[in-house]
């Protein structure tokens, strides 16, 4: 049956289609993958796939021209006389033959420097020459995996999507999409996706996206995560060491200078590889340049390679990027796999005629039924023929895909994972049914056991059931917190529900209520694994807690692009708790609980506010300036822009409070951005600024409070926090403001240093600042570390803080995580 499917489709493949068919080899008859092939002086053209076959749609009979192009081969021009369809043409390219011969040497000179000299004194010239243009855009996106295992790190992985196979091994993702691109320069981008399918997936749509793929080499840098510096960026010979490996002319007689691009430094944020400029256009002719993850700082990957090709055209009088292959290897956990993203251009315009209306911050959209077009539809546009592997993939999937959607394949699926296990009641148990979507499950009390000074051991069990709607990408949810505290002998129950009631505006709702201890500080600056150890190693209770019995009801949704609202209401009884325990673990003679009260640590018995009832009313924006947004059938996407700050306004009242002084306005507001400064890292800050009214003696629960920290481990990257302030030393019911300012290199100065750039450490720097009313102004200062680690595990960063208020403090050393 599989043999007869397969014969079937390459039937329909070269039959009922007026296409041009064949297959591209070398001389000693090798194949040659990703040739360009286009009809003389038009845009209309094909790639050759990985197998040197190649397919072009073509209704014309008579006499044409064919050109056949590919780096590092000979460009043959193919003059044909077509009389009926489907017309084979099979081809045998030569290798280029570069030469030295045409170079004028003189004594000591390397003639490479002058062409990259000349290439970027016109590099923002022939960058302007595609400022707007119209064009035919197709993407495929292959990725393969080896050596899958069937379980990490406790999770099954099973046989993703039916993509492995009795090896484990096998395609895990396969893709296409036909769409049509709109640019103007500097930033203004729009795609249409004509056309998406993704194998095993007839309801998928493909991430393969012209925006992402959109690769410029005449820009300084080439984003990759972070950003890596073009051979002919403006400062590109800090960067680059240059030799001419040859010339050779082209099929129009220019001359093609073939530059090896060879880094200065291993491991700075740079290619190697070849660029092929043209004599006296400058213009990029080709690329066949490669960067690793080191460079890229994605450990997994190994490598990442790109090959672009161009072409003249006539008409336009300018070189055309209309090929793009990035192919990448990776490997972590003994796992290995490559891929390939494969980009071809057709159909320019080079001179649309856009209006104020030809753009807005919708970057891409999709076609009705985008993702329902059928075999028929993909044969007689598809410009890269399948490989065998691939249609293999197709068939394969599609019959997979059929089987799993039936119920019987879906119980049968459900039955095994929903099987109960003797560890379940320790570690917790789930229960799904797939055919009606949802999902039960209960945390296990080893994953929910912690201890405080407060509740002393403490075993928290969280239930959860969630009912999905795919088809319209929206989910609604009801969970359940439960804890009990040995010490101070006391249940404590809350839970609720929430809902994600479009995927459009995502608007969510949520009611919620019971009664659960909870941090004073409301920043959650102490994740409760810290305090574990905290506690239990160190004797430092930092943890303090309150209970606190409510009911609430939240509601956000984006009201229009770029704002979204945010407001909850709340009724609170609050109610200071007690250490129940001083039970020490480990004797530290550095240590020593302290009371539950912030304020007064030694006044063990004593409350930091009078158990009260309080009415809460928040409301809050986000403003994301200039937002942009992927427009999905279902469901829309947003993209930053990182040209504008982030803007957040709140308004918070607390009202109807039994103690009548505890009643307060607050107004607030911040801002934050990163900005990219190319090859020299990333500059991120976060501002904040707030002040109370009425508020001279609220609750120390309402005061604003900061994200210190005093347990030397930070494991995240927000930049809202403080390294070294205690925890409640600097909480206001007045006004406020902090600024939180860092400053990634990315390798730009440690890259730099003789031994340390064979390490691959970034260097950060930072400020943090914060003035109150109450206090003198609180400033730290630290260098940092980061990209730590062995081998491709590198998420460690070790920063030095020092402190200044009123005068230089004790500095501390910080560890922690980045990912």
């Amino acid at each position: 049956m599989k043999k007869l499917l397969l014969l079937a489709f390459l039937f329909i493949s070269f039959s009922g289609f007026s296409q041009l068919v064949g297959k591209v080899t070398d001389e000693a008859g090798e194949i040659i993958p990703y040739v360009n092939i286009y009809i003389k002086d038009t845009y209309k053209g094909t790639t050759t796939n990985n197998e040197g076959n190649y397919m072009l749609d073509y209704e014309q009979t008579g006499k044409t021209t064919l050109v056949f192009q590919f780096l590092g081969f000979k460009t043959l021009e193919k003059e044909v006389d077509i009389t009926g369809f489907p017309f084979v043409l099979n081809v045998s390219l030569a290798e280029e033959s570069t030469s030295l011969d045409e170079v004028i040497l003189k004594s000591g000179e390397n003639p490479a420097i002058r062409v990259i000299k000349k290439a970027i004194e016109y590099r923002e010239e022939n960058l302007a020459k595609t400022e707007a243009y119209t064009a035919d855009f197709y993407s495929r996106g292959l990725w393969k995996i080896q050596n899958a295992p069937e379980k990490i790190l406790g999770a099954e992985v099973g046989d993703l999507g039916g993509g492995l196979d009795s090896t484990r091994s096998g395609i895990v993702y396969l893709s296409e999409t036909i769409s049509k691109i709109k640019f103007k320069a500097p930033d203004k981008f729009h795609e249409k996706i004509v056309a998406s399918k993704v194998s095993g997936d007839d309801n998928g749509f493909s991430l393969n996206s012209a925006r992402e793929a959109n690769f410029n080499f005449y820009n300084n840098t080439i984003e990759l995560n972070t950003e890596i510096v073009s051979p002919i960026a403006d400062y590109a010979f800090n960067y680059y060491e240059y030799q001419l490996d040859g010339v050779f002319y082209d099929e129009l007689g220019n001359l093609i200078n073939k530059i090896k691009v060879t880094p200065k430094r291993k491991n700075d944020r740079i290619f190697s590889g070849f660029i092929y400029i043209i004599e006296d256009d400058w213009e990029i002719y080709g690329v066949d340049l490669n960067t690793t993850g080191k460079a890229m700082q994605i450990t997994p990957i190994d490598t990442l390679s790109f090959k672009q090709n161009f072409k003249y055209n006539k008409n336009d009088q300018l070189w055309v990027k209309i090929s793009q292959t990035v192919d990448f290897t990776w490997g972590i956990f003994g796992i290995t796999g490559d891929g390939r993203f494969t980009a071809v251009y057709s159909n320019h315009n080079f001179k649309p005629q856009f209006d104020d209306d030809s753009f807005s911050r919708e970057i891409m959209s999709f076609e009705g039924e985008a993702n329902k077009k059928d075999s028929l539809f993909w044969q007689g546009i598809r410009p890269i023929p399948l490989t065998d592997e691939e249609l293999n993939d197709y068939v394969r999937k599609d019959s997979i895909q059929e089987r799993k959607n039936s119920k019987v394949y879906k119980d049968s699926i459900d039955g095994v994972r929903n099987k109960f296990s003797v560890t379940d009641p320790l570690f917790g148990y789930s229960y799904q049914n797939s055919h009606k979507n949802y999902r039960f499950s209960i945390s296990g009390p080893v994953n929910g056991l912690h201890y405080n000074t407060v509740q002393g051991w403490n075993v928290n069990l969280d239930l959860n059931f969630t009912k999905r709607n795919k088809e319209e990408n929206t989910y609604w949810n009801l969970f359940s917190d439960m804890s009990y505290g040995v010490s101070d002998e006391r249940y404590r129950v809350s839970g609720g529900f929430t809902s994600l009631l479009n995927n459009k505006s995502k608007a969510y709702i949520s009611i919620s209520g019971g009664i659960k201890a909870t941090q004073i500080n409301d920043t959650d600056p102490l994740p409760l694994y810290v305090n574990d150890v905290a506690n239990i190693l160190f004797e430092r209770n930092y943890l303090k807690l309150y209970d606190k019995l409510f009911a609430e009801a939240t509601y956000s949704e984006e009201l229009f692009n770029g704002f979204r609202f945010y407001s909850a209401l709340s009724a609170e009884k609050r109610s200071p708790l007690f250490n129940s325990t001083d039970h020490v673990s480990v004797n530290n003679d550095n240590g020593g609980y302290t009371s539950n009260n912030p304020l007064a640590p030694q006044a063990f018995g004593s409350a930091s506010f009078q158990e009260h009832t309080i009415a809460k009313l928040k409301l809050n924006a986000r403003i994301n300036f200039g937002q942009e947004y992927y427009n999905y059938p279902d469901g829309k996407y947003n993209v930053t822009n990182e040209d504008y700050p982030t803007l957040w306004l709140g308004y918070e009242k607390g009202f109807a409070s039994d103690i009548k002084k505890y009643n307060f306005d607050l107004i607030k507001i911040s801002a934050s951005q990163t900005l990219s400064l190319q090859n020299k890292g990333e500059l991120s800050y976060n501002l904040r600024a707030g002040k109370f009214f009425d508020a001279d003696e609220i609750s120390l629960v309402d005061f604003q409070h900061f994200r210190g920290n005093q347990t030397r481990i930070n494991l995240d990257n927000a930049l809202a926090k403080f390294n070294l302030l205690p925890y409640y030393s600097h909480s206001t019911n007045d006004d406020y403001a902090e600024a939180h300012l860092e400053h990634n290199f990315n390798g730009w100065i440690l890259g730099k240093i003789p031994g340390l750039n064979q390490l691959n450490f970034n260097m950060i720097v930072g400020a943090h600042s914060l003035i109150t009313s109450q206090n003198k102004p609180y400033t730290e200062f630290s260098v940092g570390i980061d990209n730590l680690g062995i081998g491709k595990f590198r998420f460690l960063r070790v920063d030095y803080v020092k402190p200044y208020q009123g005068g230089w403090q004790n500095g501390a050393f910080m560890f922690g995580l980045s990912f």
